[in-house]
């Protein structure tokens, strides 16, 4: 039977082992088996796939586990020469994802397999063209800072393994060439010279165009044309200069010669930018129209990643429009970012889907808790966000149900939201606080501390989704200082009864002891810096015995991503904290790491929230945690 972190000092489990359900394809050579980002413990393995999930409709999600998407830069690329478009997505800095097509041309079917290709350091950006004329791609990405550094293909067009080659793209002087580090520059051969053109968006909203001028060592040394490329001026109607944009060239209007498509910070939709000459001549000087669906213009918060690209094999143009949120309250598109668009005959761009790698995402900053929520004896997972996509007043909570598949496997359903607290940031913990045998909800806040809510049970017939809560005022919890409130539960004096232990923005731990009963609960602070511990920004505490010793150690996230334990070297009564220098674990960034035993292989797995909007597993393959 499972049983609750609060109830003991125990792993959370689950009844019966799992099979983990992940791709079994092999990964495409040259490529990094599945990991995680930098520094991730070599013990834990990242899963994309581990459980199904499903959405509130009953779809399942392709990308489960995936960690949600709020700034996708994609392009598609052949990297392994089979005939079909693979994926390459950048969400962070520094890392490019790598998504291989194991379907066909005509049917396309990406799935996840690195965070990090290659393990290639690419800075803000990242654009695949080849340089070199020789028919491998190479890879242009942003070396701090603004640089364009270039990494070259020594492998083959089957197997590619890429090798820093220039630490710039250099004029003809030698010198090197600077781009605007927050936007993505554009290679190709404008006017059928067979030689190349480089375009740099600036912040102004204005193109710079230089062109290749000569060859050294194999290389392209440009020089410049002008930096007011075609009288292109992209100015937005806020009152800023300080813009951010992307773009592509393809041929839009059927004529052989090269369109512009642009995105940029002040506009939401995507921009045609039309070529009225033929090659070698080019005439861009036009008035920049919006792209059309039958509805109108592609409309987003702004600031597109316009990425054409032949997905149905069949020669006709889908879009894949990143959005990165620019001027009109990125906000709104913070779970829905990644839209694909089929050209039809007529022109019209027709939306596929917001979600093109449908995956868990419920906003930005995600948070999650592991809990019975449902009362079925099986873990749940509840996260929170910064704020609610559909209502940014406040911030919303999100449960999905942990039902037995026909093979009896876990899988997870989004069964219900609620919002409680008009606050941001929900950060939720859970546990018995009120002799009810259910477990209650502790929430932290943005500005606004920790509230409490009692569990009044489910309505008849509705065990699925959330119970009723019901505020307990009198046991609200001020931070002794500081923002972002992050609670978590567990016996720490060895009364029976949960203690509260909180992060705040400062990175410090607070505890709060239960100086109450089992039914009437009562939490006064003993200690404001527990244990001196602080991790820099952002602490997001968790309490489990991850050591096997009777107990409760505190695994602590901060804001870059690493998790550090400091193991319990206390008594039951009194606990004392020390950090185990040896355990080294780095997940995403505005996370926290909660341990569980979700495949039933008897190790504490790792569930996490991250600034991306959804969730994240990490497998222990064994002796992630220190024996006690």
């Amino acid at each position: 039977m499972w049983r609750s972190l609060h109830a003991a000092a125990v792993a959370l489990g689950v009844a019966a082992a799992v099979v983990a359900c992940g791709s079994s394809e092999t990964p495409s050579p040259g490529t990094p088996s599945p990991a995680g980002p930098p520094g991730t413990g070599a013990a834990f393995e990242r899963d994309v796939y581990l459980f199904d999930a499903y959405d509130a409709e009953g779809r399942r999600y392709d990308h489960p586990w995936l960690g949600g998407l709020l700034v996708p830069r994609p392009q598609f690329v052949d990297i392994d020469n089979d005939g079909d478009p693979d994926l390459f997505l950048q969400e962070r800095s520094g890392e490019l994802m790598f998504f291989e097509n194991i379907g066909s041309a005509g049917s396309p079917d990406f799935r996840w397999r690195t965070d990090r290709f290659q393990d290639l350091e690419i800075g803000q950006w990242y654009v695949f063209q080849d340089l070199t004329g020789d028919g491998r791609k190479e890879l242009m990405s942003e070396l701090r800072f603004s640089y364009m550094q270039v990494y070259r293909n020594e492998g083959t067009l089957e197997e590619p393994r890429f090798e820093l080659a220039l630490d710039s793209i250099r004029d003809v002087e030698g010198r090197p060439i600077f781009a605007d580090r927050q936007n993505i520059p554009y290679v190709t051969d404008l006017d059928c010279s067979g030689t190349l053109d480089l375009f740099l968006g600036r912040v102004d909203g204005s193109i710079t165009h230089l062109r290749e001028a000569e060859r050294v060592d194999g290389w392209p040394r440009f020089e410049r044309v002008t930096d007011y490329f075609e009288n292109i001026a992209i100015i937005g109607q806020i009152g800023s200069m300080h813009g951010a944009n992307a773009m592509a060239f393809i041929d839009m209007t059927g004529n052989g010669a090269l369109d512009l498509l642009w995105g940029d910070y002040f506009e939401p939709s995507v921009l045609l930018i039309e070529n009225t000459a033929t090659c070698p001549d080019y005439d861009l000087d036009n008035p920049p129209e919006p792209l059309y669906t039958p509805d109108g213009n592609i409309s987003t918060s702004g600031h597109n990643v316009p990425v054409p690209a032949d997905l149905g094999g069949e020669g006709d143009m889908d879009l894949v429009v990143g959005v990165l949120g620019g001027a009109f309250n990125p906000n709104l598109t913070a779970s829905a970012n990644l839209h694909h668009y089929e050209r039809g005959a007529d022109g019209l761009f027709r939306k596929q889907t917001e979600q093109f790698l449908f995956g868990v995402d419920i906003g930005e900053e995600s948070f999650v808790e592991v809990a019975d929520v449902t009362g079925n004896g099986r873990p749940d997972l509840v996260g929170g966000n910064k704020l609610d996509p559909a209502n940014t007043r406040t911030a919303r909570l999100y449960l999905f149900e942990n039902r037995e598949g026909e093979d009896g496997r876990p899988e997870f359903h989004l069964a219900d939201t609620i919002s409680l607290a008009q606050s941001y940031n929900y950060a939720p913990a859970m546990g018995e606080l009120f002799g009810s045998g259910r477990p209650d909800l502790v929430l932290g806040t943005w500005n606004d501390g920790i509230r409490v809510y009692r569990n009044l049970g489910h309505d008849e017939g509705d065990a699925a989704g959330f119970p009723r809560f019901e505020e307990v005022e009198e046991l609200a919890i001020e931070l002794p200082r500081g923002s972002h409130g992050t609670p978590a539960l567990g016996d720490l004096t060895g009364n029976g009864l949960l203690d509260l232990v909180a992060g705040r923005s400062s990175g410090h731990v607070a505890l709060w002891q239960n100086t109450g009963t089992a039914e009437s609960p009562r939490f006064e602070l003993v200690d404001a810096e527990l244990g001196d511990i602080r991790v820099g920004r952002r602490s997001a505490p968790y309490l489990a015995d991850v050591t096997g010793d009777g107990r409760l150690d505190l695994l602590v996230s901060q804001d870059e991503g690493a998790v550090l334990l400091f193991r319990n070297t206390g008594n039951a009564a009194e606990p004392r904290f020390e950090l185990d220098e040896d355990f080294s674990v780095s997940l995403f960034g505005l996370g926290r790491a909660v341990p569980v035993d979700l495949d039933g292989s008897g190790e504490l797995d790792l569930v996490s929230g991250n600034k991306s909007g959804g969730i994240l597993i990490y497998r222990n393959r064994g002796g992630g945690f220190p024996d006690g």
